[in-house]
């Protein structure tokens, strides 16, 4: 029996659909493979620090410092790795530690973020950014604490591949390596000639329909970036007017200042925190819950 128009139709689909799960696969495997080494590594140093049972007792100390402060596992994670360790275990762990208020968020969007949470400020300044350039692509990425370079944290209007791509970007090859590097605000008019790029994260931009953007450095009051948010247009981009630019230079840096503010503030608190549970704990074991 001849095989129907049909058949082809639905073996075409499978195929897609089977293909399309396989690269979701993929994605996750590439980024549990970026976060694994650092989760085992916190665990190995706070099994050694507080003489714990095993790794799940390490990890229900990290899940509960995450969860008491809402910050993300990854961001905690990445601070007991890069800051350096109590100077004894009896004593706390940033005992000269000066504490300094909040900062301000003059800009609507930072103001309406809610509990102010890290997550919920980033998501903010996106959308600020995206109402700035006039587009709904866009992303925010956040120095890596480790390797250097950064890594994606809030992103919308993107697709999979670019976000599995771009996860992590190193300090040249981008435009918003280069915004970073140089530390000022990067247009890009058109995606399909600008030098910036190499070949591979030419082809994946524009694969995901994006033909020019435009990077904003968050910066600190000392000059210092510590993230870079990305707004991506469908369409060739001209230049940007100075209103634009001194509005996008003024929620830059903000919204570092407040990064900074989270990062020795917030952070530390949690790690305090750990520590003190370390302590409490100390040969005890302990489940995540």
């Amino acid at each position: 029996m001849a095989a129907s128009a049909d058949d082809g139709v639905t073996d075409e689909r499978a195929e897609r659909e089977e293909v399309e799960r396989l690269r979701a696969e993929l994605r996750d495997l590439r980024a549990r493979a970026r976060v694994y080494p650092l989760v085992s590594q916190a665990q190995g140093m706070l099994r050694e620090r507080y003489r714990l049972a095993d790794a799940e007792s390490a990890f229900a100390l990290l899940q509960r410092a995450s969860q008491r402060f809402n910050i993300r596992m990854r961001t905690l994670v990445d601070a007991v790795v890069t800051t350096p360790g109590p100077e004894r275990p009896e004593a706390m762990w940033f005992p000269r530690r000066v504490r300094s208020p909040e900062p301000g968020l003059r800009l609507s969007a930072a103001r309406d973020a809610g509990e102010r949470n890290r997550g919920g400020v980033l998501g903010a300044v996106l959308s600020q950014t995206l109402a700035v350039v006039g587009t709904d692509m866009g992303n925010v990425q956040l120095a890596d604490r480790v390797h250097g370079g950064l890594r994606i944290e809030k992103h919308t209007g993107l697709t999979p591949d670019f976000v599995d791509f771009f996860g992590y970007v190193g300090d040249r090859g981008t435009s918003c390596a280069k915004a970073a590097q140089d530390v000022t605000q990067v247009t890009v008019h058109d995606v399909g000639t600008d030098p910036v790029f190499t070949e591979p994260a030419r082809e994946a931009i524009l694969t995901a329909g994006s033909r020019a953007c435009h990077s904003v450095p968050l910066t600190t009051a000392s000059g210092l970036c510590l993230g870079m948010v990305s707004a991506h247009v469908d369409r060739p981009l001209g230049e940007l007017t100075p209103a634009q630019l001194k509005v996008l230079d003024a929620l830059g840096a903000e919204t570092g200042r407040w990064l900074a503010w989270h990062e020795h503030t917030v952070v530390l608190d949690a790690l305090e925190h750990l520590h003190a549970l370390g302590r409490a704990a100390r040969g005890s074991r302990l489940r995540r819950s």
